[in-house]
């Protein structure tokens, strides 16, 4: 695959085991300790990776994008024609036949239930739902100054490249 950038040997080693999914972690952090070069060297090499490996992600998404859209395609295609097929059957009566490859019959499916008033339904048929916390409630009191026991906030930091 061709890359954005010139990548010295070492970076497009790297660069192939971070694409390859059969590669452990442990093998990949190795690699990393591996290459040399004072930390700005190590940094533009990086930065480089990351942006291949940003093109290659970006490619595959609009690859998925694509696939999602034809296999909708197929399987809306396949619903109309199993509709147009079974109203055919229906219209001429057969509900239930086989051809040398194929058997064809309309069955019933298993009962749907519909609710028709939700405020009628009696407190026995209701589920409580479990009570979760809330998150954005907590979080904005500890930023408020409160103190708890049982949480706390952390910060973290995060590598921005642009």
């Amino acid at each position: 695959m061709a890359t954005i950038y010139e990548l010295t040997d070492e970076y497009r080693m790297l660069l192939e085991l971070a694409e390859d999914p059969e590669v452990d972690p442990e093998t990949m952090s190795d690699t990393l300790e591996a290459l040399g070069g004072e930390i700005e060297e190590k940094a533009d090499g990086y930065a480089k990776v990351m942006k291949q490996l940003e093109a290659d992600a970006a490619a595959l998404k609009a690859e998925e994008k694509r696939l999602y859209t034809r296999r909708t395609v197929c399987e809306n295609n396949i619903k109309r024609m199993k509709a147009a097929l079974q109203s055919a059957m229906e219209a001429t009566g057969k509900t239930k036949f086989k051809t040398d490859l194929f058997s064809f019959g309309i069955q019933k499916n298993p009962a749907k239930l519909v609710i028709d008033d939700e405020k009628q339904i009696p407190h026995d048929f209701m589920i409580q739902p479990d009570p979760v916390p809330d998150n954005k409630a907590i979080k904005d009191a500890l930023k408020e100054g409160f103190e708890f026991a049982w949480c706390h906030l952390e910060q973290s930091e995060s590598l921005r490249i642009k």
